[in-house]
């Protein structure tokens, strides 16, 4: 049986679930790898939303189920304010029981993130999205400078973990630096996932 990554991600706009199909391709491209990938409902700011049990298009809704069963995790979202969007952090907040059963210790985990300017927070979304996989006790994995694209990138891209620089007013297209950084960050989980599910 093939040993699994979750690609999970919130998108409004579609721009964070382009990158996820990406990083999904990568994670495949690994040998006995393949992606699982999931997304999180909407919240409301005034009261809990409530949502189909599954979307009217994209990617199924995430399950605890689903982090217990990954062999590694990609998490993404679209930076608010320099962090993650409340979707997905709704999300984290729920998954206190795998804390306590211990379900994700040791597995691989890493992070991406877009934003609509080159400065609009990036890497402190990515490093905000990292913590609590720490807590969770997640091997963190980024991106090294041996990857060529991460030198000559002029937009997305970061040792933190994929990024993508996008536009509310233009239909600005992920560069070809920013779709080899996806790709390879979910190759090198998948690479982690494959050397450590032995020992766990």
């Amino acid at each position: 049986m093939a040993a699994e990554v979750l690609v999970l991600y919130y998108s409004q706009g579609g721009t964070t679930a382009e990158m996820a199909n990406i990083i999904a391709r990568g994670v495949e491209e690994v040998e006995g790898m393949q992606a699982r990938v999931r997304t999180v409902p909407h919240v409301s700011p005034v009261t809990e939303a409530t949502a189909p049990q599954i979307p009217d298009e994209g990617a199924p809704y995430v399950t605890l189920q689903d982090l217990e069963e990954c062999d590694g995790l990609v998490i993404g979202s679209p930076t608010h304010f320099g962090n993650m969007a409340a979707a997905l952090k709704y999300f984290i907040d729920s998954t206190g029981p795998l804390w306590m059963s211990k379900a994700l210790v040791n597995k691989p985990a890493a992070v991406f993130t877009a934003t609509a300017s080159m400065h609009g927070g990036q890497e402190s979304t990515l490093l905000s999205m990292m913590l609590p996989l720490l807590h969770q006790g997640m091997i963190m994995v980024g991106l090294p400078y041996s990857e060529q694209a991460l030198i000559q990138t002029s937009s997305g891209g970061s040792p933190y973990g994929a990024s993508r620089l996008t536009s509310d007013q233009t239909d600005l297209q992920l560069t070809d630096d920013e779709k080899s950084l996806c790709k390879a960050l979910g190759k090198r989980v998948a690479t982690v996932a494959q050397t450590v599910k032995p020992i766990l």
